[in-house]
């Protein structure tokens, strides 16, 4: 309903364009990803195979700004037509303060593939069939308000309707079921919004910023109408709330990335019930460097430390995987450019120590000119079968994008 009125009050600021700065943009790609270790559940060798189009509409006019970014896409695969409205959204800008309404990408955080205090929705499944990075992010029907007063720069994110992240299709990746035998499934979603603020400002040379977040769990958990004879399983979205901080500046020859999140469970503090996540504290440690030219290295230590890990294990009931206590994860990316960097070639890989969860994402990137760009990459997984990527060992695929750009 929100994104029905963000569009319709873009539309009404149509009279606005036709006297503004206009930009068309847009391109034409082309995306194949195909297995490299066997069929997915539905039988097909394919994750992805589709054309598609993007237009881009940039429009401003003195303080106004409008942004409209949609996609029409066919899909080979059963889903046929894929269009999306990707952005739409009016901007206000105003000296000390400004305005964005609609629907729009909220990016916070630092991390690389790894969201500590970057709560907002995600397209998993976009990551791992192979799209270009830029689909990782979904847009929210958000009203954002930036102050910029003296002592910090305040970032107020208001989304009247939750809308959650994309997790793989069942039908193309085989996910991890602890009880595939039932069959009767619904989901519940949130019946209001969320919210999130962000305090930001240069303290010394580094970028400091405080986090706080309102709303729920991005991802659903599910609970079964019995646990020794399941017949109905609800997938639901339980409450979080999240306060963090991060900061960032130069150290050495590279720049040393630190961020640090409470995540609390309001509706299961105790943690005895095993649906519910239990309340977490995470920690990112991240450096870049680029040792020489062309070449950047990129390094990531993250950990989670489940809280009322007793009473999760005490309800925990038989047969479910057991989580850790804590969790440590080593992520590293290597960007290699060529040919006056018109070729790069890019390795991100993440290990987790106590459950051997990897991924390993090489890809080559050849520019032929402005406009015309190709790419080929591997998403390989492994790990335990109730891992995140452990559950995907299957599901190793080979991708390749085309894309035209105007």
């Amino acid at each position: 309903m929100f994104a029905r009125a963000a569009f319709l009050a873009v539309l009404l600021l149509a009279p606005l364009a036709a006297q503004a700065d206009l930009a068309l943009s847009g391109f034409l790609q082309q995306n194949t990803a195909f297995n490299t270790r066997g069929a997915n559940p539905d039988g097909r060798h394919y994750k992805w195979l589709e054309e598609r189009a993007q237009l881009k509409l940039d429009a401003g006019e003195g303080a106004w700004n409008l942004r409209l970014k949609g996609d029409l896409a066919w899909d080979h695969l059963g889903r046929q037509d894929q269009s999306e409205l990707r952005e739409a959204y009016v901007d206000y800008s105003s000296g000390q303060w400004d305005l964005r309404v609609g629907r729009q990408v909220v990016t916070w955080g630092l991390g690389d593939l790894v969201f500590v205090n970057d709560v907002f929705p995600k397209d998993h499944e976009a990551l791992f069939a192979g799209r270009p990075l830029d689909y990782l992010k979904r847009g929210v029907d958000a009203v954002k308000l930036g102050a910029y007063p003296e002592f910090a720069n305040v970032e107020l994110v208001v989304a009247p309707h939750f809308r959650a992240s994309r997790i793989p299709d069942a039908r193309r990746f085989h996910l991890y079921d602890p009880m595939p035998a039932v069959a009767s499934r619904a989901t519940t979603m949130p019946g209001q919004g969320d919210w999130g603020l962000r305090l930001y400002r240069d303290v010394a040379g580094w970028d400091a910023a405080l986090y706080v977040y309102r709303g729920f769990q991005r991802t659903p958990s599910m609970r079964a109408d019995s646990m020794v004879a399941p017949t109905r399983i609800s997938y639901f979205y339980p409450r979080l709330s999240v306060y963090g901080a991060s900061l960032s500046g130069r150290v050495g020859e590279g720049v040393l990335s630190l961020e640090a999140a409470a995540y609390d469970s309001p509706e299961d503090r105790a943690g005895s019930d095993f649906a519910i996540p239990n309340s977490q504290t995470r920690l990112l440690a991240g450096y870049q460097f680029q040792p020489v030219e062309d070449l950047t290295l990129g390094f990531q230590y993250y950990t989670e430390h489940m809280q009322d890990y007793s009473a999760y294990r005490a309800t925990l009931p038989a047969g479910f995987p057991v989580d850790q206590r804590w969790s440590h994860t080593l992520t590293a990316r290597v960007t290699q450019m060529f040919l006056h960097q018109t070729l790069r070639l890019s390795i991100y890989g993440s290990w987790n120590e106590g459950n051997g969860d990897r991924f390993l994402n090489p890809e080559l990137r050849y520019s032929f000119n402005d406009r015309v760009w190709a790419a080929v990459g591997a998403n390989v997984y492994g790990g335990k079968a109730a891992g995140a990527f452990g559950q995907l060992s299957r599901d190793d695929n080979l991708y390749l994008q085309l894309r035209y750009e105007f």
